[in-house]
């Protein structure tokens, strides 16, 4: 690494405070009662249940939910026996990849213990402690004694990644790169550069899922292995030769399948005519290769690919792997991690790489394209579906194999990890119920957005919607292609193309003249919006009945492209105005602001109006709304004409909706916390937290939603339009794939219901 890379990655790890990892309470300490409760004497009660049944640790302790990554420090990857504490930086990264990517907390252990037997007796004594352990970063062939012995002595998943880990992400590889080449497990050759604990891992499993033992040659730096090299290793004699071969170029001719797990730059460009026919070339030394892969473009552009490096396609990396390999043994309390349980996770891996990939995990790799092919047989590690795909394919392994002594209902198993993954799937599961199947003809305004483009395909995997674009056929098919899904016009996709559609179009140019005529609207302005501006044709579609629901905008700034949508849609039978209300997902729950987009100063009576239209919008989430109306006044405090607007509403509301639980005009801390607005008010209309905040203007709702957003991280569903009489949503240029494919639900449910 360079002089500034090295100094940022000191800075990065020393500052704001030193290391990556911190130990935060799950429960609250903040009186004498809570103390009492979590330590003496109300920790007696836990203890004692444990010693009565020691299963009943992952009920009341972390225990179930915790791994210890352990290592001496005797093998760190490229760093070599830096020792046990300078190896503590790495095992902190590894925890902070469990907690990422799977939800894992994880205790970094550092043994200071070269000695196997004794390393193996101070792990074995800490089985109390943990739900799992992964090993890291031991040299071979210690790694191996110390494996197997921990996993006949403890009755918890024992892993070490440095071998397994590779094995599954390698074994997903070559499953994909052989279903391209066109070529089968059983049938190829593979031999090694290195046979060392990952490359002798690697082998085993793909035995283990169908490769011929004697299709095996291994070789390393000493040449390759015969049947009579001494000393060898029983998991290495199995593969031994007996062969007047010595090198690795006498044992490459032939071969389908290459897999280097050793130095740099050993194989050499002159012998990759030996390799077969449409080859896989895994050249997995870090931080250089065995061989470049532009070299191998350059000599042999039928051969896919794979190295360990992320600057090229087909990364093989561990981080595919080890947080849902241990999310699905943990939960279901696997004894271990069996064979079974790695090839579930290898071909769920596979699987995943054939299906299209959204636009936000494109976006974390630079906009690259990730269709399944020759420069993308494994998913990229920041793929949140990997852990929906991989963790219930283990855990049912798990179950089946009979290491699992807790069962799960693996359906519901993924919806619970979609709901942890995809903190908006909590609120749209019950939309995505309702939507699902229910199939309405939805005009997407800007068809050629690889933003919409992704979220179409899912809304066709996922049954919501007949999607209807408005694009030019010139651009979208190629975009189609290059993103590599699955959309074909006349198919699955009808298209509205404005350069070569004039047939369907031109009906559309006298209505639009006809609403927009006596707004400043001339003819030929009305044929130039319709063929030009994909929101009014889109909005246009749907006022015409073409599609039952649309939307629009995403590519300019949202008020442009809301006065489009509000000349062409009316507004509901004794509605006054359009509202905008966004969903805000943190942490605490889901919060519902209004109105975050359109009115910048609403009266009293525009106040109690999008108030009833949001709790309707609340309630298809299936959520009872409690709403408060927010003010600087806190219950009459102030009497400035913001603080009697708010008031006014209240009354408003109350005369019209005498159900609603609503409450105002508060502070908003009063709205979130129920002891807060006891103290003030003890006859409070509604009890915890409210989740429909109506804000008294424009800059209080859009500032509100945006600091809420930055500060919590939090996910938007959103904006969603209401008082429309037809389902319509325009987009804001931050609306991901996922937003879209969100509001698509949306939308899809409110076309159901016109019906």
């Amino acid at each position: 690494m360079d002089d500034n890379f090295r100094r940022q990655a000191l800075d990065y790890h020393r500052y704001p405070s030193p290391g990556k990892l911190e130990i935060e309470p799950t429960k609250r300490m903040v009186n004498q009662r809570d103390l009492s409760l979590a330590y003496s004497p109300g920790v007696a009660a836990p203890c004692e249940e444990i010693a009565a049944n020691p299963s009943c640790a992952n009920d009341y302790t972390a225990r179930g939910n915790l791994v210890a990554v352990i290592s001496n420090g005797t093998a760190v990857l490229g760093l070599g026996a830096i020792g046990a504490l300078a190896s503590k930086p790495v095992m902190e990264g590894k925890a902070v990849l469990f907690k990422k990517f799977a939800g894992i907390d994880v205790f970094d252990i550092e043994v200071d213990l070269t000695d196997p037997d004794a390393f193996i007796e101070t792990v074995a004594s800490l089985e109390p402690t943990f739900g799992g352990i992964n090993l890291e970063d031991i040299k071979a062939p210690e790694c191996f004694a110390i494996e197997a012995a921990l996993r006949e002595r403890m009755n918890i998943p024992v892993f070490h990644d440095d071998q397994h880990g590779t094995a599954i992400v390698v074994a997903a590889a070559v499953r994909n790169g052989l279903v391209l080449q066109g070529k089968r497990l059983d049938q190829v050759r593979l031999v090694t550069s290195g046979a060392g604990a990952a490359a002798l891992a690697c082998v085993d499993l793909l035995v283990s899922m169908g490769l011929p033992v004697e299709n095996v040659t291994l070789t390393d730096k000493d040449g390759v292995v015969k049947a009579d090299r001494p000393g060898m290793a029983a998991n290495m004699a199995r593969y031994a030769r007996h062969t007047d071969a010595a090198t690795l170029g006498d044992v490459l001719e032939g071969a389908d399948i290459f897999l280097g797990l050793s130095a740099p730059r050993v194989l050499k460009p002159e012998m990759l005519p030996l390799l077969a026919d449409k080859p896989l070339i895994f050249a997995l030394a870090n931080p250089e290769p065995e061989i470049l892969p532009e070299l191998v473009q350059e000599h042999r552009p039928d051969a896919i690919i794979a190295t360990g490096r992320s600057d090229y396609p087909n990364q093989v990396n561990n981080v595919l792997c080890f947080p849902y390999i241990f999310r699905g043994a943990l939960d279901t309390r696997a004894t271990g991690i069996n064979e079974a349980m790695k090839i579930a996770a290898a071909e769920a891996i596979a699987e995943l790489a054939r299906k299209p990939a959204d636009e936000g995990i494109a976006q974390a790799y630079g906009g690259r394209s990730l269709a399944f092919g020759k420069e993308y047989v494994i998913p990229t590690p920041f793929d949140p579906r990997l852990i929906v795909e991989v963790a219930p394919a283990v855990a049912r392994a798990a179950q089946q194999s009979g290491v699992a002594t807790r069962t799960l209902d693996i359906p519901a198993y993924r919806q619970s990890l979609a709901q942890q993954n995809a903190r908006s799937s909590q609120l749209m599961i019950p939309v995505f119920d309702a939507a699902r199947g229910s199939l309405p003809k939805i005009a997407y305004g800007e068809g050629e957005d690889e933003r919409v483009l992704r979220a179409v395909q899912v809304a066709i995997d996922e049954r919501l919607a007949q999607p209807v674009l408005v694009a030019r056929k010139r651009i979208l098919l190629p975009r189609i292609e290059e993103l590599g899904l699955k959309l074909e016009p006349g198919v699955n996709i009808d298209v509205i193309d404005p350069e070569t559609d004039h047939e369907r179009l031109a009906p559309l140019i006298e209505k639009y003249h006809r609403i927009a005529g006596r707004r400043g609207i001339a003819r030929t302005e009305a044929k130039r919006h319709i063929y030009r501006r994909p929101t009014v044709t889109a909005a246009m579609l749907l006022r015409a009945g073409l599609v039952e629901a649309a939307l629009v905008g995403g590519n300019s700034e949202y008020w442009s492209q809301i006065r489009h949508v509000l000349r062409v849609i009316e507004r509901s039978k004794g509605v006054n105005r359009a509202y905008a209300v966004t969903a805000l997902v943190i942490d605490a729950g889901a919060l519902f602001l209004t109105d975050t987009h359109l009115n910048t100063d609403p009266s009293a009576e525009d106040i109690a109006e999008m108030t009833l239209l949001a709790a309707r919008a609340v309630e298809r989430f299936g959520l009872t709304p409690r709403a408060a109306l927010l003010s600087h006044s806190n219950f009459g405090s102030s009497h400035s004409r913001s603080a009697r607007k708010m008031r006014s509403a209240f009354k408003l509301v109350q005369d019209q909706a005498p159900a609603l639980a609503i409450d105002g005009e508060m502070h908003a801390d009063a709205a979130l916390s129920q002891a807060l607005r006891q103290r003030l008010v003890p006859d409070s209309a509604f009890s915890g937290s409210a989740n429909l905040l109506v804000m008294p203007n424009l800059d209080a709702a859009n500032i509100t939603l945006t600091a809420l957003h930055a500060s919590h991280e939090g996910v938007t569903v959103g904006p969603m339009l209401l008082g429309l009489s037809q389902p319509i949503h325009v987009l804001t240029p931050s609306t991901t794939s996922r937003g879209i494919v969100n509001l698509t639900a949306i939308a899809a449910v409110e076309a159901t219901s016109k019906h």
